[in-house]
C-alpha cells in the first residue's frame, strides 16, 4: 500500500529520462568550468602552494560534504589539510587556524551566514582567504583574497532547488585544485603508496615484482643442449606455463611456453628430435625483480603475453611470474 498518498505513480519511463538528464546537466556544469581555469585558478594554485601552514576547507550543508571530500583529496595527494565546520569554528575551533594557514571556503550562493561569521576573524589573524562560489558578486567572494567561479546554469533537480549540479561542479574544481598541486609538489606513485598503506590501493602500490614472482626450483630452467621432449616434461612440472633457457651462469637465453608448444604441433615438429635451443624464443620479455609489480600487468597486457621471465641487475635470472601469480596477489 502507498504510504504517500500525494505521491506520483511511478513511471520507468520517467526514472529513465530524469536520471540521463540529470548526468547530462551535471556533465555540463563540469565541462562549463575549463573556461574559468585561468588566473584565479592559479593564483589559488600558488597561494596553497607557498603557504608554510594548512589548507582548511569549510563549508555549511551540502557545501560542507564536498569541503570534506576534498580536505581528504588533498591530504592524500601532499597537501596537508582538514575540514572545519563553520559553525563549530565560532564557538571554539578557530584556535584551530593560524596565520600560516589558507582558508578554502566553499558556499553556492556565497552568503552562508556561519562561513561569514568567521571571515572578518580569519583575516584578522593574518591567514589567506580562498572563497569557491557560485556568486561572483557575493559577500564571500568580494572579501576572498582569491575567488574561484563554481557557478552553474542550473540544478539538475527538476524544480532547480536541491543542490547536485552545484556540488557537482564544486567537487570537480576541487580535485582540479589537488591534481595541479599535487604536480606541483612533484607527489609521485612512492609518496601516494606511503599515504595509501592499506587495502587493495596500498598492494598494488607497495608491490613489487620481487614480491610475487617464483624463483629457484619453482622457476623450470634447462640448459639450451636440452632435447625438446625433456624440456617439455620439465615445463609440465613447473606449472608455469613455460621453461627457460639459460647458461651456465644463470643467464637467459630464450623461452618456451605453452603457446610455442601448440604452435610446434601444428607445426608437426618431430618433438621427440632436435634441442630445445632450435625452437626457443631467443629474446624473451623480461623486467627487473626491483619493478612494481604493476608496471608487469601494463607490460603484460601491451605485449599481450601471459608471463615474463624476472631479472637482476646484471641481467641474471631471478625468476619468472605470470598473471595468475598476479591475480592471486590481488595486484589485478
Amino acid at each position: 500500500m502507498n504510504q504517500n498518498p500525494t505521491a506520483h505513480q511511478f513511471s520507468p519511463e520517467r526514472a529513465l529520462e530524469l536520471g540521463r538528464q540529470t548526468l547530462g546537466i551535471e556533465a555540463a556544469a563540469v565541462d562549463a568550468l575549463k573556461s574559468r581555469i585561468n588566473g584565479d585558478f592559479a593564483a589559488a594554485v600558488e597561494l596553497i602552494l607557498n603557504s608554510s601552514g594548512r589548507l582548511i576547507v569549510s563549508g555549511m550543508g551540502k557545501s560542507g560534504h564536498i569541503a570534506r571530500k576534498i580536505a581528504a583529496t588533498m591530504s592524500s595527494t601532499g597537501t596537508p589539510a582538514y575540514f572545519v565546520h563553520p559553525a563549530e569554528a565560532s564557538h571554539g575551533d578557530l584556535g584551530m587556524i593560524t596565520r600560516h594557514d589558507v582558508l578554502l571556503a566553499l558556499s553556492n550562493s556565497g552568503e552562508s551566514e556561519e562561513l561569514l561569521r568567521i571571515v572578518p576573524l580569519v583575516k584578522r589573524q593574518g591567514a589567506k582567504l580562498i572563497s569557491m562560489t557560485g556568486a561572483p558578486d557575493s559577500t564571500l567572494a568580494r572579501e576572498a583574497d582569491v575567488h574561484l567561479d563554481a557557478g552553474v546554469a542550473q540544478e539538475a533537480c527538476p524544480h532547480n532547488l536541491a543542490p547536485t549540479a552545484s556540488t557537482t561542479a564544486a567537487l570537480a574544481l576541487g580535485d582540479a585544485l589537488a591534481v595541479a598541486l599535487l604536480d606541483a609538489r612533484g607527489f609521485g606513485p612512492d609518496d601516494f603508496a606511503r599515504s595509501h598503506p592499506g587495502g587493495s590501493l596500498g598492494r598494488r602500490l607497495l608491490t613489487h615484482v620481487r614480491d610475487v614472482m617464483r624463483s629457484g626450483e619453482q622457476v623450470p630452467t634447462v640448459a639450451p643442449d636440452t632435447g625438446i621432449g625433456e624440456a617439455i616434461l620439465a615445463m609440465s612440472r613447473g606449472g608455469l606455463g613455460l621453461v627457460v633457457i639459460a647458461d651456465e651462469q644463470r643467464r637467459p637465453l630464450g623461452i618456451f611456453t605453452d603457446g610455442d608448444l601448440r604452435r610446434a604441433f601444428e607445426k608437426q615438429i618431430d618433438l621427440h628430435q632436435g634441442r630445445i635451443d632450435s625452437v626457443m624464443h631467443s629474446t624473451p620479455h623480461a623486467i627487473g625483480a626491483e619493478r612494481l609489480a604493476v608496471e608487469a600487468v601494463e607490460m603484460m597486457e601491451r605485449l599481450r603475453i601471459n608471463a615474463l621471465l624476472v631479472t637482476e641487475h646484471d641481467g641474471h635470472l631471478a625468476g619468472a611470474l605470470n598473471m595468475h601469480d598476479l591475480f592471486t596477489a590481488k595486484v589485478i
